[in-house]
């Protein structure tokens, strides 16, 4: 057997036993999408990348703000200057942290259209996303691919873990039947979110996706771990009775989210006091026209990504537009408030 020198580049990580080399080779094959690239996804991307993990396909629908720094690792000051989508930022960064692997930043919101082609050909999906809905879309579609992923969910100092492997496990679903209603939840606006237990979340959820990959699960798939970083509790929930029960996703095979029979154009945006504004239908945008179309109606700034209005008639609010049409807008949680917003300077 051909030894790995010393210094090679995941040396120490193949003298954990069970990876090893073969372990390592698997890893270099695998194809892991990250879905979401704010707290949680810029841990789980470094990580996977640090790794060596084969293709690391990072999508996320938003930009880079300063109160992301806090707690967002792979983003600095320059990214917020720049006004950088988080997939961009998060794809350079870690080209200088690894060029041997392929590395794929994409700028989109996970949705019934577009989480097929996000998903081609990955053999893990990892969960770095902040709501509900998304999960639910993954959820639905790791179902119906039987393809594993990895939830993870983070707020305040605490957060929870679980590996969902299609007819083996319980899914998401089971676990959590309904979306709260709105305002029920505990959202970072409310309860905040502090770094290490980000960290601690991410990590393992990387641990488990590794697992995953090498055939080394481990840890007892049929169960939900809930950490609490600042009062050091680690509590590891069986989930093993719920396979037996029944569930409208994995049991009797309903997919909501995938069919888009439940899910929402508009949606609140964790931490930002902001609302995502998505048309319907494929749309692209030419950003240069847009950009001459605001000429006067404020100050208008932007990149090859995306353009954004400062509107000088309208206070506090700012409005975010990317390629596919999707709006971002900023200084209002209120949906109707956004949408008039977005109808005023895009169009219906």
């Amino acid at each position: 057997m051909l030894r790995q020198p010393m210094n090679s580049r995941y040396h120490k990580q193949e003298l954990f036993g069970p990876i090893g080399t073969q372990g390592q080779a698997r890893i270099a094959a695998a194809r892991v999408l990250v879905c979401g690239c704010g707290a949680l996804g810029s841990v789980v991307a470094e990580q996977l990348v640090r790794a060596g993990t084969g293709l690391v396909r990072i999508v996320d629908r938003d930009f880079v703000d300063l109160s992301n720094l806090q707690r967002q690792m792979l983003f600095d000051e320059e990214d917020v200057a720049q006004q950088m989508p988080k997939a961009i930022a998060a794809e350079k960064k870690l080209r200088r942290i690894n060029s041997e692997i392929e590395i794929e930043g994409v700028v989109a919101d996970v949705s019934p259209t577009t989480i097929g082609e996000l998903a081609d050909g990955v053999d893990v999906i990892v969960d770095g996303t902040d709501n509900f809905e998304t999960r639910f879309l993954l959820n639905d579609y790791a179902l119906e691919h039987g393809l594993p992923w990895v939830h993870g969910g983070c707020i305040a100092s605490y957060g929870q873990v679980m590996a969902i492997v299609p007819g083996k496990t319980p899914c998401y679903r089971c676990v959590v039947s309904e979306p709260p209603e709105a305002g029920m939840g505990l959202t970072c606006d409310t309860a905040g979110v502090i770094g290490p237990a980000v960290n601690v979340i991410a990590s393992l959820e990387v641990s488990l996706a590794l697992q995953i990959i090498t055939g080394e699960l481990v840890t007892s798939p049929a169960s939900l771990w809930h950490i609490d970083v600042w009062r050091g509790e680690f509590r590891k929930l069986d989930l093993s009775a719920l396979v037996e029960e029944g569930c409208p996703a994995c049991r009797d095979g309903r997919r909501d989210w995938l069919r888009g029979t439940r899910g929402a154009s508009s949606a609140v945006m964790c931490g930002r006091n902001s609302v995502q504004i998505t048309p319907g239908g494929v749309v692209k945008v030419s950003l240069e026209e847009l950009k001459q179309q605001w000429a006067g109606m404020g100050e208008v700034t932007g990149n090859a990504f995306l353009v954004r209005l400062q509107p000088k008639d309208v206070e506090g609010v700012s409005l975010t537009v990317f390629r596919d049409g999707r709006g971002v807008v900023q200084g209002t949680e209120d949906v109707g408030v956004a949408k008039s917003v977005y109808g005023r300077f895009v169009g219906g």
